[in-house]
């Protein structure tokens, strides 16, 4: 979808700062909220594209006004939310009011194996790659009303497949609980004047990956 979140090659933010030695968390609250939003994936039967739309789906001063975790609860408290795993007056008294619902906890000595197995996405290719590596591509202009991977700063402009990745989850089908539906994943370069202009640094390249239905023969 279009919104606050798909900030890249957009004016007026500032640089990014990076912070020296960055933690992990820099506050206890923090650590509880990835641990959160881990232990409900199971009861709550979502995947990682509708958490991310749960993150993405806020106006625009509603997220920027957010720092990252307190995104991240925001979107746990829409998905708990959806799925009557918590009611309206338990998240405005920040406990629970009413009789507790037998869900499927992460154990927390299941914790560790979690996130040690990930979640790979690669699935087998059912069809051949509709492009390789050296073809002129065009990201397409697209502007989806749900989660989406493709960043709105290159739909429009031509690249060059770089590399192919084999089958993956399509993520906009994903969110949308429509199945996984795989498709073939592409890093995709593009020249930096295709992108912003002559202004920019002539030896600029931006590299996305970019699924097949993003993409059509230029």
């Amino acid at each position: 979808m279009d919104g606050a979140h798909d900030m890249g090659g957009m004016d007026g933010f500032g640089p990014v700062i990076p912070e020296p030695n960055e933690p992990a968390f820099h506050d206890a609250w923090e650590r509880r909220a990835f641990a959160l939003t881990l232990a409900m994936a199971r009861p709550g039967g979502w995947n990682l594209d509708m958490t991310r739309f749960a993150r993405e789906n806020r106006s625009p001063a509603d997220y920027l006004s957010k720092s990252y975790y307190q995104i991240w609860i925001a979107g746990l408290e829409r998905l708990m939310a959806e799925r009557d795993l918590v009611a309206p007056d338990e998240v405005a008294e920040g406990r629970p009011l009413h009789p507790r619902r037998d869900v499927a906890a992460l154990a927390a000595e299941e914790v560790g194996p979690m996130l040690a197995r990930g979640g790979p996405t690669e699935r087998p290719a059912a069809a051949l790659a509709r492009f390789k590596v050296g073809d002129r591509v065009r990201a397409k202009t697209m502007h989806p009303r749900t989660h989406t991977r493709l960043p709105r700063y290159v739909r429009g402009h031509v690249g060059v497949i770089e590399l192919l990745h084999g089958a993956h989850v399509f993520p906009d089908a994903n969110a949308l609980g429509q199945g996984e539906q795989p498709q073939w994943l592409y890093t995709v370069t593009f020249d930096g004047r295709q992108i912003w202009g002559d202004a920019a640094e002539p030896s600029l390249r931006v590299s996305v990956d970019a699924w097949d239905s993003y993409l059509e023969p230029a």
